[in-house]
């Protein structure tokens, strides 16, 4: 799941903007977590840094995008920043904020995919640890990105992937765990170990991860609601704070 600010005061262009993200999905299974904000103030005020991704206008009211990118580098120094404006002339401004990229409206769908995957597979590069499994005499790479969760049976770890399906090897949960450290997993009980950017529902005592509901134990509950909040964020925009 990947988490995108749109800051865009028109609510035509935003709704434009999310129509190309499910279209997006529907064609390559990307998923992602939407939050948009009309006025940059508040954008500002409620930021917290748990975006992949900040679609930013230029013609905003209060101050200018390039006003509010120079602020949003202060408190993020690494969220991909891709500029979405009619004001072409000042988005190639965007070196002086590390801006990824910027596309000039009207935006067109493919223009909108094409930077987008491009963007995706940036912050994939960044973030991907690459994990080295024995699986049946072999050696398998599992990208961290590509793991829903981890799985511990007795001494068996089950790695379920996206693309490989359900790799069965040895080890414990607490080296995989280590290796992922900062890297947005938690334990939602001794058994497994959550990427939390798969997740998609919340139940008393369970987590949707993908289209599997997995337990939540009571000693753990705490810390992982606390690290799933993390990730998500707690801005106006949508996100909210789930209990």
């Amino acid at each position: 799941m990947t988490n995108i600010a749109i800051v865009e005061d028109d609510v035509k262009t935003q709704e434009l903007l999310k129509s190309y993200l499910a279209d997006f999905t529907a064609k390559s299974g990307e998923e992602f977590r939407v939050h948009c904000f009309e006025n940059p103030v508040n954008f500002l005020t409620d930021y917290r840094a748990n975006y992949d991704i900040v679609l930013m206008d230029i013609e905003l009211p209060h101050m200018n995008g390039m006003e509010v990118s120079h602020k949003l580098r202060e408190m993020d120094k690494s969220v991909t920043l891709i500029f979405v404006t009619n004001m072409a002339q000042f988005a190639v401004e965007g070196y002086a904020v590390d801006a990824f990229d910027y596309i000039v409206k009207p935006v067109s769908c493919d223009d909108f995919a094409l930077k987008l995957d491009r963007a995706l597979k940036r912050i994939r590069r960044a973030s991907d640890v690459k994990l080295k499994i024995a699986v049946n005499y072999s050696i398998k790479l599992i990208l961290s990105s590509q793991l829903k969760y981890v799985e511990v049976i007795g001494h068996k770890l089950i790695y379920h992937t996206v693309s490989d399906g359900n790799l069965t090897t040895t080890g414990t949960l607490k080296e995989v765990e280590e290796k992922l450290a900062g890297k947005g997993f938690a334990k939602c009980n001794n058994c497994y170990l959550v990427n939390l950017r798969f997740v998609t529902g919340i139940e008393k005592q369970t987590v949707t991860v993908g289209d599997e509901e997995l337990q939540i134990s009571y000693p753990k509950r705490k810390d992982f609601m606390r690290a799933l909040n993390d990730h998500l964020g707690s801005g106006s925009g949508g996100g909210g704070r789930l209990k």
